[in-house]
């Protein structure tokens, strides 16, 4: 199995900054000139993790590494804090998660690793905060993915967000708030690409998106009704998303487990026959 480790200064980010990559095996009937020299392009996974975790959580807590090997997939994670993948001008010398990821990570991956940059071939998922992220980077950059899969995150309707809600006391309310405060305000948060919700709005029926996943345990008490407050709103629209749901699973790593096989199936990636031994 084969496991990048990547350490690097980055220029959004303002520090030095880790990220973990699977990379496909080279099979053991092959020889390594012949696979390392093969000039071969893979499809690319970007996966991404949740609020208090980073760049190791889906390699420690699932079984992604096996599954990317059987699908001969390239897999990027990053590691965000708890940004909410979203830019931070004012944290410290600045923390620009959400410019990074497209206008760094990605560019680099394309082209210092064998990882294909064609749409087609490049596909995003997370979860938690990583489904936020996931469905922000899928409709404000939907040029760039074929397909997203959002694991237990649901876009909420910030049109009528007040000043009032943004002082609960909650750790949710106190990140959105500095969200809003980095944008400028709240009308401008509103009008920003923070709202995935206005995004599809606006999307809805041009073609332009992504295809959707949207998976869910429905024990889920953080995220459920959320997702059917969704669902009831843009079931009429025309975008191109499915549902996925399972009975007794809450917010929890048994389920992304799940969910993220789904999500490789959903995507259209097929086994390839590639031994993890």
């Amino acid at each position: 199995m084969t496991i990048l480790q990547m350490n690097f200064e980055s220029q959004y980010l303002k520090s030095n900054h880790d990220i973990t990559i699977i990379l496909p095996n080279k099979p053991r009937e092959i020889s390594a000139k012949e696979f390392y020299e093969s000039g071969k392009k893979y499809k690319v996974l970007w996966l991404l993790h949740g609020t208090y975790g980073d760049h190791t959580d889906w390699v420690r807590r699932t079984n992604i590494e096996l599954y990317a090997i059987e699908k001969d997939l390239i897999v990027v994670m990053p590691s965000a804090l708890n940004s909410n993948y979203s830019n931070w001008d004012k944290a410290m010398m600045g923390y620009g998660m959400y410019d990074y990821f497209t206008e760094e990570l990605m560019p680099m991956v394309h082209n210092w690793l064998p990882a294909s940059s064609k749409r087609e071939d490049n596909f995003i998922a997370g979860l938690s905060m990583g489904g936020r992220g996931t469905i922000k980077f899928a409709v404000n950059h939907p040029d760039k993915f074929a397909a997203a899969a959002v694991l237990s995150a649901a876009p909420v309707d910030f049109s009528s967000l007040t000043e009032e809600e943004l002082h609960k006391d909650d750790m949710f309310t106190r990140r959105l708030l500095g969200m809003v405060e980095n944008a400028g305000g709240l009308e401008t948060f509103v009008q920003s690409e923070e709202n995935v919700w206005a995004r599809l709005d606006k999307l809805a029926g041009t073609g332009q998106l992504p295809r959707l996943l949207f998976a869910c345990g429905e024990d889920d008490t953080m995220i459920w009704d959320n997702l059917k407050r969704f669902r009831a709103h843009f079931d009429d629209k025309d975008i191109d998303a499915s549902y996925w749901s399972l009975p007794g699973y809450g917010h929890e790593w048994r389920f992304w487990d799940l969910a993220i096989q789904h999500a490789l199936e959903f995507f259209g990636l097929e086994d390839v026959g590639a031994s993890p031994y």
